[in-house]
């Protein structure tokens, strides 16, 4: 589950980047055993067009405005590509779990639903997080802020394959840098109406 769990949020950062990653240890090496109904990850032409379609988010995602138009069309595929990743890994054998078991194997919605979700709560937040960076900083950050998200989406996969219950730290600093995020908005607001209330005074 915590392998799901990881994929699917990694896929919330970048649609593509788990679905590569296992796709390319499964073809190429033998950390991952994807189960029969997903073994299409390791086709050389899904390979392929996975390689493309990163490429193209991977530009798309660090220019300013475009950045925004990007998640907006991301909305659709992250959750999509999260559902699908934990779909996969969640049923996959793995050098750290040797049996998945029947995990959700009764109802086969489930873990995809499961993954959309896990996917869909973060695409939400750095869809909402990137506006505030580029604002903040004039645009200047979001090619920063984009690549720190793909090197973290990376790692995720990684981690969620190799050393599942390492998912559990990041999980727990995006709860960290949610509340965070929310207060730190919430002070922005408050700071904006006293603007306004001096301005009237005024």
């Amino acid at each position: 589950m915590l392998t799901g769990t990881g994929l699917a949020a990694s896929a919330g950062l970048n649609a593509y980047i788990p679905l590569l990653t296992m796709g390319l240890l499964a073809r190429h090496t033998d950390l991952i055993d994807l189960p029969s109904g997903w073994q299409w990850l390791g086709n050389g032409w899904v390979i392929g067009i996975l390689a493309v379609l990163l490429v193209i988010e991977v530009v798309a995602d660090k220019v300013p405005v475009v950045d925004h138009v990007n998640d907006v069309v991301q909305t659709v595929v992250r959750p999509t590509a999260g559902g699908l990743a934990f779909g996969a890994g969640s049923a996959s054998e793995t050098v750290t779990v040797s049996d998945p078991g029947n995990f959700f194997s009764s109802n086969d919605w489930v873990p995809v639903a499961t993954g959309v979700l896990i996917a869909l709560g973060v695409h939400l937040l750095k869809s909402a997080a990137r506006p505030v960076i580029n604002a903040t900083t004039a645009g200047a950050g979001a090619p920063v802020a984009s690549t720190a998200e793909d090197a973290t989406s990376v790692l995720m996969s990684v981690v969620a394959i190799l050393l599942p219950v390492l998912v559990l730290a990041f999980l727990l600093g995006l709860v960290l840098f949610l509340f965070w995020f929310l207060r730190r908005r919430s002070d922005r607001r408050r700071e904006r109406q006293a603007a306004r209330a001096a301005g009237f005074r005024v």
